[in-house]
């Protein structure tokens, strides 16, 4: 598995890694011992990134990666967590008081003295161009509660706000085929910042698997059922903005770009990795063969010229009326 130093952190990540929101909820119910196998897979593939957050399950996506980490004391694993949404989405709740308060929890759920990077999970966007949200940040960082600090957004002008922050380590922002404006002045700003990317929602919450159909029921506890319209939280968290039907119909043909003896998941993880100025992309994994397979996509050649062109085109046609304009 191929490792990238995050630039302001110095610490070397593998370039595919784990996003546990679907250990925790809101992706139906996962038991805690396929919870520890895909953790288990996703090591033994080279993974040493794990992505979670302290609303994922109320903070059992914490205590399952916390639990695992002291089983395995022998592991260097880099942990992000998040912060911010147990709280109403007002800027002013985004203080020094409430930051201890969640970074107390969140070291207790994942059993460590200093978290390794937290960050802002995706607050109003007011909270990016306060000085005070960033000096209370640094707070933390002098208090050895994180050792860094990042944000997760919504928007690239979000992005571009954070990336000019010089304590910000790095940003993490939805990046995938069918999201491809944080190419044009998101990743070039942040390679120059030293500023580390993590792409998330790499697969359209699926949609790039090629795998679902219009006769596909997610369970209720899905948010693939219970937000396609942003009925709980941001829209472009699921299916990356893009109304089911015309993602369907998008991804069968990105499919049929998939190189041979790539999977169109595969293929969408290594158009991600290959963008320049990626730093880890995190994919999702309900099972120990979804773990394993994604991490493979990091040994994949790199896609030619024509795949790269035909992502373009699949996204001009279909999908940028959608989403270009909003994110």
């Amino acid at each position: 598995m191929d490792k990238r130093v995050w630039g302001r952190t110095g610490r070397e990540v593998s370039v595919v890694g784990l996003g546990t929101w679907q250990l925790g909820a809101d992706w139906g119910e996962v038991r805690e011992e396929d919870a520890v196998a895909v953790l288990d897979a996703a090591v033994a593939s080279g993974v040493n990134f794990f992505d979670t957050a302290d609303v994922y399950g109320d903070g059992r996506s914490e205590q399952l990666i916390g639990r695992y980490l002291k089983a395995h004391p022998e592991l260097d694993v880099f942990v992000a967590t998040k912060m911010g949404r147990r709280a109403e989405q007002l800027p002013e709740n985004y203080s020094l008081d409430n930051f201890r308060a969640w970074n107390d929890r969140s070291r207790a759920n994942l059993g460590v003295d200093t978290l390794d990077l937290v960050q802002l999970h995706c607050p109003p966007t007011a909270v990016y161009s306060s000085d005070a949200v960033f000096d209370a940040l640094d707070t933390l960082v002098a208090e050895k509660r994180v050792a860094h600090y990042a944000v997760s957004v919504e928007t690239c002008a979000e992005a571009l706000t954070a990336i000019a922050r010089p304590g910000v380590a790095s940003v993490q922002i939805i990046l995938n085929p069918f999201r491809l404006k944080p190419l044009e002045e998101v990743l070039p700003a942040a390679a120059e910042a030293g500023v580390a990317i993590i792409a998330r929602v790499p697969l359209a919450s699926g949609l790039l698997t090629g795998k679902y159909t219009r006769d596909t029921v997610f369970a209720a506890n899905d948010h693939r059922t219970f937000n396609r319209h942003g009925e709980a939280f941001d829209q472009g968290e699921t299916f990356s903005g893009v109304d089911f039907e015309t993602g369907l119909e998008a991804a069968a043909e990105f499919a049929e770009l998939a190189p041979r003896g790539a999977t169109p998941a595969q293929t969408a993880l290594r158009w991600i990795i290959q963008q320049p100025g990626v730093s880890s992309v995190i994919p999702g994994a309900r099972s120990v063969e979804q773990a394993r397979a994604n991490a493979a996509a990091a040994e994949l050649p790199e896609l030619p010229g024509s795949v790269l062109d035909g992502v373009r085109d699949l996204y001009d046609r279909r999908i940028r009326a959608q989403v270009h304009g909003r994110w």
